[in-house]
């Protein structure tokens, strides 16, 4: 009978899945993809939400407290609250050292402040925080995700890299695709209401000119709205590329008084319809700058 229980314990064992707490649903669409069905995937924010800001609701509380893995964004995007949330759930696994992973550490950032005071907004100290959004960023995501999945769950750790393997070989096709997508936007100058759109634009050699906040979080002033009618008139940027999670009421009086196009992009998957997982994402995306 004991070996029959130490039999079933280890069948259960090798054939449980690994519960993951992202904390958003880029991220959700990253590790299901690799983890397959050796993983459920607990998301805490929504696409359409702002980043910067998630309500601790008690069912996020019940996400982190049953997770057996957490995977961040990192780079103080979730520093104003996930670390509440953490401490409400209690979840002595997640405060072991290696059962979190900060997708932050694993690319290089950009935009990174020389002061960090408040002169300058809600800067992140670390650089910006928005670094899915450069496609080829994606990849070495995926390693870090493949390599955090392999090293808890060992057993399946060559699944894992399979997966891997073939996720980065239609990406690395997307990709080609994309890259020839955007060539004839080399060059050309945008305005921006938050920087979020940063790394995708570096990626395509897009210059950003302008933001509607005119520090990062804070609201425009009329002075600075009468600022951005004079820029745009002068060097006639593209587009205003616009998040969905920030009110648009600036934007269309810039479209109103200047005629510059308007558009309202995703930054996550899900943030607006279509934009299902990451490869739908940038397809949604670059098809709306078209």
């Amino acid at each position: 009978m004991r070996l029959i229980a130490l039999f079933l314990a280890l069948f259960f064992s090798a054939h449980a899945k690994l519960t993951v707490a992202v904390s958003y649903p880029y991220i959700a669409s990253l590790t299901e993809t690799i983890g397959g069905e050796n993983v459920r995937v607990e998301t805490l924010a929504q696409g359409n939400w702002d980043p910067h800001f998630v309500v601790p609701k008690p069912s996020l509380i019940t996400k982190v407290r049953n997770a057996d893995l957490l995977i961040t964004n990192g780079a103080d995007l979730e520093i104003g609250w996930l670390p509440p949330l953490l401490n409400r759930a209690a979840n002595s696994s997640l405060a072991q050292r290696g059962n979190t992973l900060e997708l932050a550490k694993t690319v290089p950032l950009i935009d990174i402040p020389r002061d960090t005071s408040r002169a300058g907004g809600d800067v992140h100290a670390e650089g910006n925080p928005h670094f899915h959004l450069d496609p080829h960023n994606i990849p070495l995501l995926a390693d870090a995700v493949a390599g955090f999945l392999g090293r808890k769950d060992p057993a399946n750790a060559p699944l894992y890299q399979k997966n891997l393997a073939a996720f980065k070989q239609q990406w690395n096709t997307r990709l080609k695709q994309w890259d020839a997508q955007m060539a004839p936007f080399r060059g050309k100058e945008v305005v921006q209401y938050h920087p979020v759109f940063n790394y995708f634009l570096r990626a395509y050699g897009i210059r950003s000119v302008a933001t509607i906040e005119p520090l990062a979080g804070i609201p425009p002033s009329t002075s600075h709205t009468m600022k951005l009618i004079r820029l745009i008139q002068e060097r006639r940027p593209c587009c205003i590329m616009h998040d969905v999670y920030h009110p648009t009421k600036t934007g269309e009086f810039l479209r109103e008084k200047t005629g510059i196009r308007l558009v309202v992009l995703p930054h996550d998957v899900g943030a607006q319809k279509g934009s299902d997982d990451l490869a739908s994402l940038f397809d949604t995306l670059i098809q709306a700058l078209k």
